[in-house]
């Protein structure tokens, strides 16, 4: 079968298309033809070796999917050949960069009819990630005010949605005023362009700070003019590094943060004073980590897929790639040029 494997680890170049054995499905295993496969930047971090359960090359990349169950393993009764499913790699899956790959049966859930298999390959990631930190661990309710970093990411595109639907106000930041602007079409009540030298406000006037002395208390400061100085509800920190820094000041007395990833790749420098007076939370969150310590996410699964396919949820997909130029998916992941998800059409049947 045809696969994109990592022989050695390093920048996108290292991805590169192969033939490779076809998997066979061992007890409790489902043998599954992937027909999209979504790109996430874990898939990012294993091809550079910076992937916290890396492993070894060579390796074939790829943490979500969905396709058509081939062949069922021993013991195998959840799923049987011919069923649509959207799945989840959790440790013990072959990668899905791939024609062919063997999932766990726990890691699959089927999809409904209205939801089409490149969508669902979006969903199992980013949708679950934004999902399990917003409904599970903040407990987003109608009265909060959540602000969502990243907004116009996979993660940050769900996130917004799933928050403005439980009712709560939305504070959608992006890294620049397209981004912001299509971060306000899923939901945000107020979006902000973190690269601008002045901030439009929530009722369209301009305000401009004076940040020479601390560049980064733009952000920290209109996050607090938007809540009347109160800070946010629920601060959602996609990007780690020093934004998380920034997360801590943004949060209100009582509030919470969740970090659920480190984009930018560099040290978060925590004062601890930014949120111990304001008795708020710190929320971590690690999906595969979640897994591994039980966390069955076949549940959450079903309430996402069953959400979109009612129309409640839109999974923008920024683009679609051939298996062959993972390569290019790589290259325009890492730029940040894309909104919502990138995704690799890997079999013919993507569009069913």
């Amino acid at each position: 079968m045809r696969a994109v494997r990592i022989d050695s680890f390093g920048g996108p170049e290292v991805l590169v298309p192969v033939d490779v054995p076809d998997p066979v499905p061992g007890p409790g295993e489902v043998l599954v033809r992937i027909a999209a496969a979504g790109v996430n930047r874990a898939d990012a971090l294993l091809r550079a070796g910076l992937y916290h359960r890396a492993g070894r090359p060579p390796l074939v990349p790829g943490v979500e999917a969905a396709g058509v169950v081939v062949e069922v393993g021993e013991g195998v009764t959840e799923v049987v050949p011919g069923q649509r499913v959207m799945a989840l790699d959790g440790g013990k899956s072959s990668g899905f960069y791939a024609r062919l790959a063997t999932v766990p049966a726990t890691h699959l859930v089927v999809l409904p009819e209205a939801v089409d298999l490149t969508r669902a390959a979006a969903l199992p990631v980013a949708w679950l990630s934004a999902w399990y930190c917003l409904r599970r661990l903040a407990r987003v309710t109608k009265d909060d005010t959540v602000v969502v970093k990243a907004a116009a990411s996979g993660v940050g595109t769900a996130a917004v949605q799933i928050a403005a639907e439980t009712g709560a106000r939305v504070i959608a930041l992006a890294g620049s005023a397209e981004k912001a602007a299509w971060a306000g079409e899923f939901g945000a009540d107020v979006t902000l362009d973190t690269s601008a030298p002045a901030w439009a406000g929530e009722f369209g006037a301009d305000v401009t700070l004076d940040t020479s002395a601390h560049p980064d208390d733009a952000e920290v400061e209109e996050v607090l003019r938007l809540t009347d100085g109160r800070g946010a509800d629920v601060v959602l920190d996609t990007v780690g590094g020093r934004a998380f820094g920034r997360s801590l000041r943004e949060v209100a007395h009582g509030g919470r943060v969740v970090a659920l990833a480190n984009v930018a790749l560099e040290p978060s420098t925590v004062d601890t004073r930014d949120f111990y007076p304001k008795n708020a939370s710190i929320l971590g969150f690690q999906l595969t980590n979640l897994q591994i310590h039980g966390y069955d996410p076949r549940p959450d699964l079903r309430e996402l897929a069953e959400r979109v396919a009612a129309g409640v949820y839109r999974v923008p997909i920024e683009t679609v790639v051939p298996l062959e130029e993972a390569r290019a998916a790589h290259e325009r992941l890492e730029r940040r040029d894309n909104r919502g998800k990138i995704v690799l059409a890997v079999g013919p049947d993507i569009s069913k």
